[in-house]
């Protein structure tokens, strides 16, 4: 669960602001002061952040923290909201701006925005393989390969979980969602398994990908490349 530190020290505006972020999923931290936000920072995965705050203001607290090299993104929210001001925060790391009296949707949609963009999209290397999760593509080498939904649950399943024999009866449950003791047939597993090779060039006398293990199910071929960041 993603944590947004609000940092506001209006305690009625703070409150409407927790409560959006929490309606929406978020774990929402708070600092009242800019001193606090710095400290509470590393918490955080962004920052909501007033720029009238007591003691460190808000424009300082930006500069420390992009000084200090942190990129957590940070969504200014200001009753300032003079050209001026918008550019000065902007300038000094600020990723976004919106001047109070604000929609807290509008908030909320920022937020969504800025966490999306922040994440790093995550990958699998298997071999010559890439698969990236967000976007649910594998490429091999430079070359997009072209998957149906079942045969890439059935590729990330296994290369997911690197080492691990998955049965005919575990893949059913995890790719197809059938409940244990289904009667749907376990053979449409290996249909799917030869479907995928084919769509990979693996020969299953010598895999590179996908081995059998016989009388217990699949695993992926692990080589030292094999990684998931």
């Amino acid at each position: 669960m993603e944590r947004v530190l609000v940092v506001e020290d209006d305690p009625q505006l703070a409150h409407l602001v927790i409560t959006a972020l929490e309606h929406e999923g978020y774990t929402a931290l708070l600092a009242t002061n800019g001193l606090d936000a710095v400290q509470i920072a590393p918490q955080a995965d962004l920052m909501i952040l007033d720029l009238g705050l007591p003691g460190l203001g808000g424009l300082e607290v930006i500069r420390e923290l992009r000084e200090a090299d942190w990129s957590l993104p940070i969504l200014v929210i200001s009753a300032q909201g003079t050209e001026e001001i918008r550019i000065r925060a902007l300038e000094l790391g600020a990723d976004d701006y919106l001047t109070k009296p604000m929609s807290v949707r509008e908030m909320v949609a920022r937020v969504r925005a800025l966490l999306r963009r922040s994440r790093p999209e995550q990958e699998i290397t298997l071999q010559d393989l890439r698969i990236v999760l967000k976007r649910r593509q594998v490429f091999q080498g430079e070359k997009l390969l072209e998957l149906s939904p079942t045969e890439l649950d059935l590729l990330l399943t296994l290369a997911q979980n690197p080492g691990e024999v998955w049965s005919r009866e575990r893949l059913l449950q995890r790719v197809w969602g059938a409940e244990r003791g289904s009667t749907v047939d376990e053979r449409v597993v290996d249909s799917y398994v030869a479907l995928l090779r084919r769509k990979l060039g693996d020969d299953p006398k010598t895999p590179r990908y996908i081995e059998t293990v016989f009388g217990q199910g699949y695993r992926v071929v692990i080589k030292e490349n094999h990684r998931i960041r």
